[in-house]
C-alpha cells in the first residue's frame, strides 16, 4: 500500500495509505526515493498560517479574498523536493525507462504518475548521490532571489537568513562575485556560511540590529540585501543595510502582518527599492532568457559538480514514518536541524 504525508489538522502531521496513483498516457510511475522537507513553506502548513488554508485564492484577479479556504485539512501531499526511481512507463513515453532515476515535484508521497514532460532533463547519473536532486528547488529558489537582487562581481550583498536557503544563496552570490554579509541567530549556520564563502558573518541578535554593523563592515551600505528568513523585523533591518537607492529581494514567505517594518524611516529617507522573489516567475528583466528550467538546470550543475555543496546541509535523513517528529522539531526551532530529509521504503539507504 502507498503512503503519504499529511497535514491532519493544525500541528499533526502523520504517514496515512494511500490508493495507488494510476499510470495515465504520457506517464511514468515513480517510487520516491528522497523528500526534502521546506521548513518555511510547509512549516505554515503545519502551523495553519498558510493564506491558502484560511482565504480564496482568486486566480483571475490574483487576489486573497474572504470566503471558503482554497485548501483544508486534512492537505496530502505537499512537498517539492523529490527522487526516485522510474518503475513503470507508459506505452507512449520513449525518453524515460524504468530504472531511470529522477528529481522533480511530486509530493511527501511512496508512489507517484508523473509526466514524463515534467522530468525532462532531471535525471540522475547512477555516480551521483541521489540526496542531492531534493536541492532542485530550494536551490532554484535561492539563485532567483540571488538574480532579483541583481548580485554583480566586486558588489556587496547582506543574505538575513542562513537557512537551507540562504546558506545556498550565500554560496550562490559569492561565485557570482559578490562579497557576502551573511546575518542568522543561530552561531552553527553562521559558521557554515562562512564555509559556503561569506566574507563576513553578523548574529542579527545583536544590540542595535545588524545593519549598523553592515554598514560598518560596508564602509556605508551593502549594494543589496537579499532577506530569506520570512521575518518582518529581518527585512526591516535588510532595508536599513543598504546604500541609497539599494536593492533588497523580499524572497521570504512572510505569514500575518509586519509590525516590526517600518517604511518611514531609512525605506523613506534612502530611497530603497524593495522586490519580491518568488518562485513562479524570474526577474523581470531576465524573463527572456531565464525560466524554471534554466534555475534548476543550472543549479543542479553546480551541485553535482562539486561547486555548491548541498550535501554539506543535509543535518538529518529520517524513516518517513518519523515525520511527526521532524516536524515537532523544526516547530520548536531546534538548532540542530538543517535539512531534513524523508526516506521511503524503496530508497537505497545512505550514510551521513
Amino acid at each position: 500500500m502507498p503512503h503519504i504525508v499529511q497535514f491532519t489538522s493544525p500541528h499533526r502531521v502523520e504517514l496515512v495509505d494511500a490508493d495507488p496513483a494510476v499510470l495515465t498516457s504520457g506517464g511514468v510511475r515513480v517510487a520516491t526515493w528522497y523528500s526534502g522537507i521546506s521548513a518555511g513553506t510547509e512549516l505554515t502548513a503545519f502551523r495553519g498560517t498558510n493564506p491558502y488554508l484560511t482565504s480564496t485564492w482568486d486566480s483571475e484577479r490574483r487576489l486573497f479574498v474572504p470566503g471558503e479556504p482554497s485548501f483544508a485539512y486534512p492537505v496530502r501531499g505537499w512537498g517539492y523536493s523529490e527522487v526516485g526511481e522510474v518503475v513503470e512507463v507508459a506505452d507512449d513515453v520513449t525518453e524515460l525507462a524504468v530504472g531511470d532515476v529522477v528529481h522533480g515535484i511530486w509530493g511527501h508521497r511512496s508512489d507517484a504518475v508523473v509526466p514524463a514532460a515534467a522530468l525532462a532533463g532531471r535525471t540522475l547519473s547512477a555516480e551521483v548521490d541521489p540526496v542531492l536532486g531534493t536541492f532542485a528547488r530550494v536551490g532554484a529558489i535561492a539563485l532567483n532571489a540571488v538574480l532579483a537582487a541583481d548580485v554583480r562581481l566586486g558588489e556587496q550583498v547582506a543574505i538575513f537568513g542562513q537557512g537551507v536557503i540562504g546558506l545556498l544563496a550565500t554560496r550562490l552570490a559569492t561565485l557570482s562575485g559578490g562579497r557576502v554579509y551573511a546575518v542568522d541567530t543561530q552561531p552553527g549556520r553562521l559558521s557554515t556560511a562562512e564555509a559556503f564563502g561569506a566574507a563576513a558573518t553578523v548574529d542579527a541578535t545583536r544590540p542595535g540590529g545588524a545593519a549598523e554593523l553592515i554598514r560598518e563592515l560596508t564602509h556605508g551600505g551593502a549594494d543589496s540585501a537579499i532577506e530569506l528568513s520570512g521575518a518582518d523585523r529581518a527585512l526591516h533591518e535588510a532595508v536599513r543595510s543598504v546604500v541609497v537607492e539599494g536593492l533588497v529581494a523580499a524572497s521570504g514567505f512572510y505569514q500575518g502582518g509586519a509590525a516590526n517594518l517600518r517604511l518611514g524611516e531609512e525605506f523613506h529617507h534612502n530611497r530603497v527599492r524593495i522586490v519580491a522573489s518568488q518562485i513562479s516567475g524570474v526577474p523581470v528583466a531576465l524573463g527572456g532568457r531565464w525560466n524554471q528550467t534554466r534555475l534548476v538546470r543550472t543549479v543542479m550543475g553546480l551541485i553535482v559538480s562539486g561547486d555548491v555543496d548541498a550535501r554539506a546541509l543535509v543535518s538529518d535523513i529520517v524513516d518517513a514514518q518519523d515525520v511527526a517528529a521532524v516536524f515537532e522539531r523544526l516547530d520548536h526551532g531546534d538548532p540542530e536541524i538543517l535539512q531534513a530529509v524523508l526516506r521511503f521504503d524503496a530508497a537505497p539507504r545512505p550514510t551521513l
